[in-house]
């Protein structure tokens, strides 16, 4: 099961599970270094408790290039604004 770190809310990170439609709140101190925002983890779950088992860097990767290829498509087909100065 994977699930994204969405945010940090104070001490807290706010873990969202696509595949469940859940969000699960982990302490920092017990996320993978090298832990940010938008990585990806490979989630277990026992007796309805979350445990992260890795970081997936090669998913968060993945994903950083998606969107990082997406957003030069986007800047490319912008023309200016239309508005005067």
């Amino acid at each position: 099961m994977k699930g994204i770190l969405d945010r940090f809310e104070g001490n807290l990170a706010i873990i969202l599970i696509e595949e469940t439609k859940e969000e699960i709140q982990i302490k920092k101190e017990n996320l993978p270094e090298g832990s940010d925002v938008h990585s990806y983890f490979q989630l277990t779950k026992e007796e309805g408790t979350y445990s992260i088992v890795r970081l997936d860097k090669d998913q968060t990767e993945k994903e950083q290039q998606k969107s990082a290829d997406l957003m030069t498509k986007l800047r490319a087909k912008s023309s200016g604004s239309k508005w005067k100065k």
